[in-house]
């Protein structure tokens, strides 16, 4: 029987230190800003539109003109990113197959254009979201209707409000259906980074939280 209880204990210590392990990657909650992020007007914003929406556990972090030349290890440490799967990208896509009558986002179902998040270290496949926009419409719409590609530069800014790097699927100009890889939700620790509006500026987000707000369709539609 002792040598039960002390088996107990062990197992209770390793499972606590496992825990402050896990807390130690994790940002403080209510962190809406570091305290080396300047208030800009996207910062207001945005945060605005989070709290507004029940999201409380969000923190934005400046990074250097030339993050985007870093390996992704070093973006990773730059945040504190959990791992570097913890990285993640908003791009917009535009369905150029969609009717002539489909020209923007009012039907989420078959919009003409689609904000994906997925992993910097994933590989996007087009050829998933395609599959799952055929079944979303119960095969009403053909297939060959749907071809999703990376839309221009300026249509992407047009319709977001955000350039190059910067674009992110939090309070948009134009409500775009998001499309969430399943991959992302699966994260441990769930709280992950993308753009946070500005070229240098980086948004970390609860998972969960995100996706009550934003309500995006969850799709694996990636691969490694």
């Amino acid at each position: 029987m002792e040598a039960l209880a002390e088996l107990e204990r062990v197992q209770i210590q390793l499972l606590e230190r496992i825990s402050r392990l896990e807390r130690s990657y994790l940002p403080s909650p209510s962190t809406t800003e570091s305290p080396l992020v300047e208030e800009t007007d996207t910062v207001s914003r945005l945060s605005s539109i989070l709290r507004t929406n029940a999201v409380d556990d969000f923190s934005f972090k400046r990074v250097p003109s030339d993050y985007y030349d870093w390996p992704l290890e070093a973006r990773r440490d730059a945040l504190a990113a959990a791992s570097v799967d913890h990285l993640c990208k908003s791009i917009v896509l535009v369905n150029t197959q969609s009717p002539p009558n489909i020209i923007d986002c009012s039907d989420r179902k078959n919009s003409k254009y689609y904000v994906v998040v997925v992993q910097y270290t994933a590989r996007f496949n087009a050829e998933a979201v395609r599959n799952f926009l055929y079944s979303l419409n119960n095969g009403s719409i053909a297939k060959k209707k749907f071809n999703l590609r990376l839309a221009p530069e300026e249509t992407s800014t047009e319709l977001t409000g955000y350039g190059h790097n910067a674009v992110t699927c939090i309070g948009m100009k134009t409500d775009i259906p998001v499309i969430l890889d399943e991959a992302i939700v699966k994260l441990t620790p769930d709280f992950f980074w993308l753009g946070g509006g500005e070229i240098d500026l980086k948004l970390g987000i609860r998972t969960s939280q995100l996706i009550r707000f934003i309500n995006p369709f969850i799709v694996s539609c990636s691969s490694n």
